[in-house]
């Protein structure tokens, strides 16, 4: 008998642990754009599904910002289906906000993943790679967006709203897909969108990251991917220490939440400042910028007397001993 392709391989391993422990009988959705990183994924995933007695749907978004979008999604389902994926199409509105259209149209997108997730009652597998990993990084270090934003993308994460994110290929490069979809006679679909260099993404990956291997070596993808899961396993250690440490010193105040200002002056500056951030977004679901958690913490460090700070969705004041956060 022939021997696998490596490529085919390597996917469907990755996809093969993502899906193990789901229940037999349920559904798995893919987020499929007709490219070859979420082709590979759905292809992967209809192999793997059949043991697993798992349906696969997939979702495909159309954003309306290009001419021709809709064939591409037409295109991108009819391959689902001749998969054997019940394939879906979404078309969804984008509108540019303040951080661009770029941001727009993935809020849009997690928004229709999102509603079909909840219909169907299903979790949603991801084609994000170890170069998206890479990139993700990249820009958060760029940015200053300090360590949450380093760890970059989990391979697992459960939203609120109950919505379960999985993104079995962060280990496989993006030439794996490519060579899995050419292996398996998968039609690729580029995006015009993921080589405009409007985009900043397009700039790292077709420009920073290339002159990064060039100047230092090969490696650097891989070794932005591993920051991202040593700082994950750091950050879940350190959130375990905070939410022990949170039950002791916070209050439910009128309309707001308390800390005690001691217990927070008695906490490295480290733990201190992530406890600020992880009360306010707990209880008011807004994220604290870095200058703004300082500002906080000065209630606490360099209390003089000064007044109320105003932050996102709510204020915070020292009344006594306790730092206190009213919505506003």
């Amino acid at each position: 008998m022939p021997s696998l392709n490596p490529a085919i391989a390597e996917v469907r391993r990755a996809v093969r642990g993502a899906l193990s422990g789901l229940p037999g009988g349920s559904a798995v959705i893919v987020a499929l754009s007709g490219g070859a990183d979420s082709l590979a994924l759905a292809a992967a995933t209809v192999f793997e599904a059949r043991a697993l007695r798992l349906e696969v749907v997939s979702v495909t978004v159309d954003h309306g910002l290009q001419d021709g979008s809709a064939d591409a999604a037409a295109a991108a389902a009819a391959q689902a289906e001749a998969l054997g994926i019940r394939a879906r199409v979404e078309r969804v509105d984008v509108a540019a906000g303040s951080d661009g259209l770029e941001a727009a149209a993935r809020e849009a997108r997690y928004a229709a993943l999102r509603r079909v997730a909840s219909a169907e009652r299903a979790p949603v597998l991801l084609g994000h790679t170890l170069d998206d990993q890479a990139e993700t990084v990249l820009l958060g270090l760029a940015r200053g967006s300090g360590a949450t934003s380093l760890q970059g993308m989990a391979p697992v994460r459960d939203d609120p709203d109950g919505t379960r994110w999985l993104r079995p290929l962060l280990a496989v490069r993006r030439q794996t897909t490519r060579a899995f979809c050419t292996a398996s006679a998968l039609e690729i679909w580029d995006d015009p969108h993921n080589t405009d260099p409007r985009f900043t993404r397009v700039r790292v990956r077709e420009r920073v990251l290339p002159i990064l291997e060039a100047e230092l070596g090969p490696g650097v993808a891989e070794a932005l991917a591993r920051t991202a899961e040593q700082l994950r396993e750091d950050a879940e250690a350190f959130d375990e220490i905070i939410h022990e440490t949170i039950e002791d010193i916070v209050e439910h105040a009128e309309a707001g939440i308390s800390v005690s200002a001691a217990a927070l002056a008695a906490n490295p500056a480290a733990l201190r400042n992530r406890i600020i951030r992880l009360v306010v977004d707990s209880e008011f679901g807004v994220a604290l910028t870095r200058a703004q958690t300082l500002e906080v913490a000065r209630l606490v460090t360099d209390w003089s007397g000064q007044g109320p700070i105003d932050l996102p969705a709510c204020t915070a004041r020292r009344v006594g001993g306790r730092i206190v956060f009213t919505a506003r």
